[in-house]
């Protein structure tokens, strides 16, 4: 009896601690969803003063002749927001390019959403994003000021929220207390609010009923199209190192074996050679299954995880390279077998090609994408059509829907950016 209490204590405090990482990985990513919305909502906040600097001097004119930049400057910060919340989530499809004329704006379904969204984001969405940025820093202040109370001032003010002086432990002790109440409010409400503060961008700027698909259906054919070409490749990749290398190896066996049956009688020294060259070559033929085995699903994936199997291609790479994975959940593992071969062309092409002495590999997932960031200090000039293995790295991530990103000015550095979805 008492060991099944113990197992069921274990068990609640297991859960327990797996409950409250959670929270804490929640709140971290809404926190960083809400400052990302720092980076649109005061640029709406100035497009929406404009517009209403725009509207009060249209009688005069002068509001007219703002109106073409005006709409460019709005459909411009709409495209932004939309790549930051598709960084964020599920990706916001774009309409096709709204109208920058005022009488063809003025009726464009897309023009209006993006101006009600305007209104919200420069409002609200900068109002969730200031609150979300101050919460963890009152947090943090509050909490910790039982540590620095007795540095401060006397007239100090001793709350985050200016009011309250400290002349006491006791008073430093109820202003972290404060701090513990910050803290339940960040994990409580701050998901919440990076929900409520993304709403009005993926239901507004989203392509309504009225958009024509036919880009967007255009590039996913396109997609399908690379993924069968990678699916083909990949085979003729493999009946290759079958045909080429393995087939040989079990039919040199089978000669040696049957020269062997032959010569035992009459030979049994040369047929005790012959053996020892058939085992050689059968050795050599499973080596040669494992290899190609390995490169259609590396074992170490399922062994290690992706952080595991990074960090054994950092090990045998050639130039010195510094791993950083930051993927707290397994993606699916086609994307992890993606990702995986990637980096390992990539860490060969710098190693054949660069020149370079240090290489960073980074791994981040949020928001339901994983993202690949592997940099050199090599002499960089790198060119996909130069047959560096950087078209074939492509074609993998196209398969997925992702999308890579080469930089790599003569002298370098080089830097390729992948960005994947963890679910495909």
């Amino acid at each position: 009896m008492a060991v099944h209490q113990d197992a069921a204590a274990s068990d609640r405090q297991v859960g327990f601690k797996e409950t409250v990482v959670r929270a804490l990985r929640a709140a971290g990513a809404a926190i960083g969803q809400l400052a990302s919305g720092l980076g649109t909502a005061p640029l709406a906040l100035l497009v929406l003063l404009w517009l209403a600097v725009a509207a009060a001097t249209s009688p005069a004119g002068v509001g007219l002749l703002m109106t073409p930049a005006l709409l460019r400057a709005l459909h411009a910060l709409a495209g932004r927001e939309r790549d930051r919340l598709a960084r964020w989530g599920p990706e916001v499809v774009a309409p096709k390019p709204p109208p920058t004329h005022l009488r063809l704006a003025l009726v464009d379904p897309t023009t209006r959403r993006e101006l009600r969204w305007l209104v919200r984001h420069a409002t609200l969405g900068l109002l969730m994003g200031l609150v979300g940025v101050l919460l963890p820093l009152f947090a943090v202040r509050d909490g910790l000021f039982p540590l620095y109370w007795r540095l401060a001032p006397m007239d100090a003010t001793a709350t985050s929220l200016g009011f309250g002086t400290a002349h006491s432990w006791a008073d430093a002790i109820a202003v972290a207390l404060l701090g513990v109440g910050w803290i339940a409010i960040v994990l409580g409400l701050t998901p919440g609010m990076a929900r409520l503060q993304a709403r009005p961008g993926r239901r507004l700027l989203v392509a309504g009923p009225e958009t024509d698909l036919s880009l967007r259906v255009a590039e996913l054919t396109a997609t399908r199209a690379a993924a069968l070409d990678a699916h083909a490749t990949e085979l003729r990749r493999i009946e290759r190192s079958l045909h080429d290398g393995t087939q040989n190896r079990l039919v040199s066996v089978t000669v040696l074996l049957g020269a062997a049956r032959r010569m035992v009688a009459r030979d049994p020294d040369g047929a005790g050679e012959l053996l020892e060259r058939a085992q050689s070559a059968a050795e050599q033929a499973l080596a040669e299954l494992r290899t190609v085995a390995r490169g259609i699903l590396p074992p170490v994936l399922d062994d290690r995880g992706l952080a595991g199997a990074l960090s054994g291609l950092a090990a045998n790479c050639a130039v010195a390279c510094r791993i950083d994975v930051d993927v707290p959940e397994r993606c699916a593992a086609s994307v992890e077998a993606t990702a995986y071969f990637v980096v390992a062309e990539a860490l060969t092409n710098i190693a054949k090609h660069s020149g370079a002495v240090r290489a960073t590999v980074r791994a981040r997932s949020n928001g339901g994408r994983l993202r690949l960031r592997v940099e050199d200090d090599g002499r960089g000039g790198a060119d996909e059509d130069g047959g560096s293995g950087l078209t074939g790295i492509r074609r993998r991530i196209a398969a997925h829907d992702g999308n890579l990103s080469l930089t790599s000015p003569p002298g370098g550095p080089t830097t390729l950016e992948v960005d994947l979805p963890c679910g495909s």
